[in-house]
């Protein structure tokens, strides 16, 4: 397995509080058609950030999806690239538009194009979040407009340029692409009905993939003891919706993993339970895998 750190468009910007700010992880040889993601599990908090901040850095690792990237690290292996952030979902969300920006959170003016009135922008969860996963306000004080521009042209733009590079080299090998964005949901975050699930499968409620592929992947799932729930509360963010084409042969699918399955949520530690999962993880992305021959995915001739 290689590592990749891949290189931003500004050398003076924000990406230099980072090392690297993301990579690809990518095997020796990729033989799936699959492209992963863990966009959310970044944990490098520079000094400066900190320091704005009116929480401390457990408080701040609250929003983390933290260690999925280690969870499903071992698809790598499987001959499926992964790209991960270094830089943490408080800081920068990869899984939004590129500019949801909370006018209240900045001194200065923001672009007239940002999207300032999104649902997700009213809950403080913006692409520069203004609360983490728990509702607590990240800043001291307003920070400056620029600041919010410069982490979307730093880091966000050549994030996604990277993702969607994988995702067309992977189609113009295979004829199509199977990007599977991968998340953590805290256990309390699921309602009554749901309180037990295990997984959250999310295809944009069926427009985001081929039904054959959630289907496979609950069963695989299910088929090991798994409770699975779909698009129940967690549909999937922007990543899905955007790069799901499913007619164009882009199948995009959330999978988010009850972090009591393998961490402590209080002190973030990981579990006895970490190894089992990151195991089943890669045994059920091997079954899909060696059955997308029978999916009868759409796909596209090669760029």
């Amino acid at each position: 397995m290689a590592t990749f750190d891949m290189e931003t468009s500004d050398p003076t910007g924000p990406a230099t509080l980072f090392d690297p700010p993301f990579a690809v992880d990518e095997p020796t040889a990729q033989t799936l058609p699959f492209v992963f993601n863990t966009g959310h599990s970044g944990a490098i908090y520079p000094p400066s950030f900190l320091a704005a901040s009116r929480l401390d850095g457990l408080s701040l690792r609250r929003s983390e999806d933290a260690y999925v990237d280690r969870l499903f690290a071992p698809v790598v292996g499987l001959g499926a690239p992964m790209l991960r952030a270094n830089f943490p979902r408080a800081y920068l969300d990869v899984n939004r538009e590129p500019y949801e920006l909370d006018p209240r959170m900045f001194e200065g003016r923001l672009p007239s194009f940002a999207n300032t009135r999104s649902m997700r922008v009213a809950g403080g969860l913006g692409t520069v979040p203004r609360v983490v996963a728990d509702g607590q306000e990240i800043y001291a004080g307003r920070i400056a407009a620029a600041e919010a521009v410069s982490r979307i042209e730093s880091l966000y733009k050549p994030y996604h340029r990277t993702l969607r590079g994988l995702i067309q080299r992977t189609a113009r090998s295979y004829g199509y692409c199977i990007l599977i964005d991968c998340h953590s949901m805290p256990s309390t975050s699921l309602g009554r009905d749901d309180a037990k699930a295990d997984v959250v499968l999310g295809d944009r409620y069926g427009t985001a993939c081929t039904p054959e592929l959630i289907e496979a992947f609950e069963e695989q799932f299910q088929s090991r003891g798994f409770k699975v729930v779909r698009n129940k509360p967690y549909a999937g963010g922007f990543i899905t919706e955007h790069y799901g084409e499913p007619n164009l042969g882009r199948h995009a699918l959330q999978i988010e993993m009850n972090r009591a399955l393998y961490m402590n949520e209080s002190s973030l530690a990981l579990s006895a339970g970490f190894p089992a999962l990151s195991d089943a993880l890669r045994d059920i992305v091997a079954a899909v895998a060696a059955g997308c021959s029978d999916l009868r995915l759409p796909r596209v001739a090669a760029e």
